[in-house]
């Protein structure tokens, strides 16, 4: 199978999707399908690329980090062509995506969409909010969607937010998988873990707790600085280490000074992709307060790592988090100092086992299982669908080359009647 990816965002730009995309690739690859990645132009990509068709693009408005495109739809739509793609995968509901919905109607192939952003909680980025309105983010989903054949979402979260705006099209859940061996890492070794530890000024009998994302005002990692303030003043010997870079990482750090947490917080920055795994292994404690995910890789790449979870709760981690040994999740902001300490006191251990038997629904080769078990049967929906509407558009048009002859024939039995 010959399958067309089309989305505004792909590496070397960081985030959630563009690492689902690549993991996506690989695993389809490794399957012996084909698959090409339509998408945008980036000032940091300057490497040859295979596989990938990139359209000029600009940076998106109060999103510099991410970009639109703006032109090269035509040229990309002649190579979908000259691929006889079979298949079409959106990653977007805007520029690209729209162009792999028209390639996907022009050629007369399944389009297959993934619904990755929960755009409410964003509209605060767009003049404050006071231009796009959760009605206008209702109103454009359930129009993309629709005209789709059908919707992965990454939670059942998402599947209930596109049902409430009104979105019937065919939906199934299937969240990212991840490189369960990238995290899992028999390599990192203690003496590893112990010196990034004291580069950090961590002491080996304090509790480290990792936040690790992308800095943003919706990642909510404000309330974990709040809640850290009251778990540091009845536990002393607690660190709260922040990693990852975004347009909020400023404010924050102010924050920590302001409320006086400047010896007890870390901002570590952005780290390499390979140093990553030491992070969530030297580590005591993954903390979250996020509520803006649709799923959330760091709660899985956290977890393969074996480092027990305290994360603010919602449908798709009280599902995953399904064992005390694996961590715990609270409701509400104000409610983490209280369940980490009583996390904490409870001194449940980690099971090997439980984190063993985890390890497959998490991973990226049952993420590519399930979504080619979704490929096929959407398109086999799609060609069912098709030659129902042709069967139908054939009868409609029998019907009206009949109509006249009817017409007459009921006329002559009119007029024979009367005779």
């Amino acid at each position: 199978m010959k399958i067309g990816f089309f989305s505004d965002t792909y590496f070397p730009q960081v985030s959630g999707v563009a690492t689902s995309i690549r993991t996506l690739k690989e695993q389809l690859e490794k399957r012996g399908h084909e698959v090409y990645i339509f998408t945008t132009t980036d000032p940091n990509a300057t490497a040859p690329e295979e596989d990938i068709i990139r359209m000029p693009s600009v940076p998106f408005i109060s999103f510099k980090d991410r970009r639109i495109v703006v032109r090269g739809m035509w040229y990309a739509y002649l190579i979908a062509k000259e691929l006889e793609l079979d298949l079409i995968h959106t990653h977007t509901e805007f520029g690209a995506g729209i162009l792999g919905k028209m390639v996907g109607k022009k050629l007369g192939i399944p389009v297959i969409h993934t619904y990755h952003t929960m755009y409410e909680d964003y509209l605060h980025y767009i003049a404050n909010g006071k231009v796009l309105r959760p009605a206008h983010v209702k109103f454009f989903s359930r129009l993309f969607a629709n005209h789709t054949t059908g919707v992965v979402c990454p939670s059942e979260r998402v599947i209930d937010k596109l049902r409430q705006y009104g979105v019937d099209a065919p939906m199934r859940v299937i969240p990212t998988g991840i490189e369960i061996e990238k995290f899992k890492r028999p390599d990192i070794t203690q003496e590893m873990r112990t010196a990034l530890r004291d580069s950090l000024g961590i002491a080996q009998d304090e509790l480290l707790l990792l936040s690790l994302s992308r800095i943003s005002y919706e990642k909510n990692i404000q309330a974990i600085i709040y809640g850290f303030k009251e778990i540091a003043a009845r536990m002393p010997e607690t660190r709260l280490v922040i990693v990852g870079k975004g347009p909020y990482k400023e404010d924050l750090e102010e924050l920590v000074v302001e409320i006086g947490l400047s010896e007890k917080v870390t901002f570590v920055g952005e780290v390499p992709n390979d140093q990553v795994a030491i992070y969530y292994q030297a580590a005591d404690y993954f903390v979250s307060a996020s509520t803006s995910e649709t799923q959330g890789l760091t709660y899985t790449e956290a977890m393969a790592a074996g480092t027990q979870l305290v994360v603010e709760g919602n449908d798709y981690l009280n599902n995953l988090i399904d064992d005390e040994s694996l961590g715990i999740t609270f409701e509400k902001d104000q409610d983490f100092p209280d369940c980490f300490e009583s996390y904490v006191q409870s001194g449940i251990k980690k099971d090997h086992q439980v984190l063993d038997n985890k390890m497959h629904a998490i991973s990226a080769d049952h993420f590519g299982e399930v979504m080619l078990s979704f490929y096929f049967d959407m398109t086999a929906y799609y060609y069912e669908n098709s030659l129902a509407k042709e069967n139908s558009q054939t009868m409609q048009k029998i019907k009206g080359k009949l109509k006249p002859t009817l017409k007459r024939v009921v006329r002559k039995k009119d007029t024979l009647h009367n005779e």
